[in-house]
């Protein structure tokens, strides 16, 4: 098992037939760890709340990560603040067994499953990779009319060098 952040194992075995309500908080450490490697200024708040039910030697995890992430607009380079919520709606089933054709399972490995690893997953999934402060808009820079225009120096020296000719 690869090294996560944020790690929350939940062994199959141990969820009741009735299923299981969790809610788990990412401490400081993690929330550092995450920020990291999701290239985030920082990571105030992560949590994430999960409905777990047995699904024969496999498990049904839904539920939702919220975040509040800190990163940098790609525009103005100021900082912003933005917040998470998404949903999450996952079937895992042990490698040897098939799930239903239409929706997919995830590999159970080894009999648990890693809610933190899950959450991490989820959240990386949805920050905005180009996040913009509101009301802000990219607006590339203006030539005047008649003005040089970015190739005038490489047109200048063609010219120079009799125009490329041999």
């Amino acid at each position: 098992m690869d090294q996560t952040p944020w790690s929350v194992p939940l062994a199959v075995e141990g969820i009741p037939e009735t299923g299981l309500h969790m809610q788990i908080d990412a401490p400081a450490a993690a929330r550092a760890a995450v920020a990291e490697l999701a290239l985030l200024r920082d990571l105030p708040q992560l949590s994430a709340v999960f409905e777990v039910t047995r699904q024969g030697a496999g498990a049904h995890v839904s539920g939702r990560v919220t975040a509040v992430v800190g990163q940098t607009c790609v525009v103005s380079l100021e900082p912003i603040v933005s917040k998470i919520d998404e949903a999450i709606d996952v079937t895992f089933a042990p490698s040897a067994a098939k799930a239903d054709e239409d929706e997919p399972s995830d590999p159970l490995v080894g009999g648990v499953l890693d809610l933190g690893a899950l959450a991490t997953e989820f959240l990386m999934l949805a920050i905005d990779p180009y996040p913009r402060k509101e009301g802000v808009q990219f607006a590339p820079p203006k030539v005047e009319e008649g003005g040089q225009h970015p190739f005038a120096a490489l047109e200048t020296l063609k010219t120079r060098l009799g125009g490329g000719k041999s």
